[in-house]
């Protein structure tokens, strides 16, 4: 089964702080607690391409997806995209943006489920695995906010 999430948390910071907290994601499953483990497989070069890292998720229905992300693009404080592998295949993009003293950081997931079970389960449940999503990337914008001391000025799901 295919899915294309979009993520927008607008958050009352600097888009560097912001750059910095998302770029580092060995240190997510610190603050952003739908993130179990992340594990550095391969370093990648100065600005991260190539790095691989593997990551182990949970949200608010009782599975956990485990997928390698490998760096494929990178321009500093603009965009990072990745390659992913593992229970889910596909890409995702973070992109940011600035608007006066706001940053935006959007977060497009286009990716298939590997697993058979999953993809049983997206026959009858796809507003539920859509639902999921978008709770753990509503926790996650506002754990950067509190992580940031910074405001939360909204999370948009499309």
């Amino acid at each position: 089964m295919e899915y294309r999430f979009v993520t927008v948390w607008r958050i009352e910071a600097p888009l560097e702080a912001v750059c910095e907290a998302i770029s580092h994601s060995l240190h997510w499953p610190q603050w952003w607690r739908n993130v179990e483990s992340v594990e550095e497989l391969t370093p990648g070069d100065a600005r991260g391409i190539g790095s691989v890292r593997r990551y182990t998720w949970r949200g608010r229905l009782p599975y956990r997806l485990t997928f390698d992300i490998c760096v494929v693009h990178a321009v500093p404080l603009t965009r990072v995209e990745g390659i992913a592998s593992g229970d889910v295949e596909g890409r995702g993009r973070w992109s940011f943006a600035t608007d006066g003293a706001v940053t935006s950081a959007r977060f497009e997931w286009q990716i298939r489920t590997t697993t058979v079970w999953m993809n049983l389960l997206a026959l009858f449940a796809r507003p539920l695995i859509k639902w999921n999503h978008d709770g753990v990337m509503q926790r996650g914008g506002e754990a950067l906010a509190r992580l940031l001391d910074a405001r939360l000025v909204g999370i948009v799901h499309d």
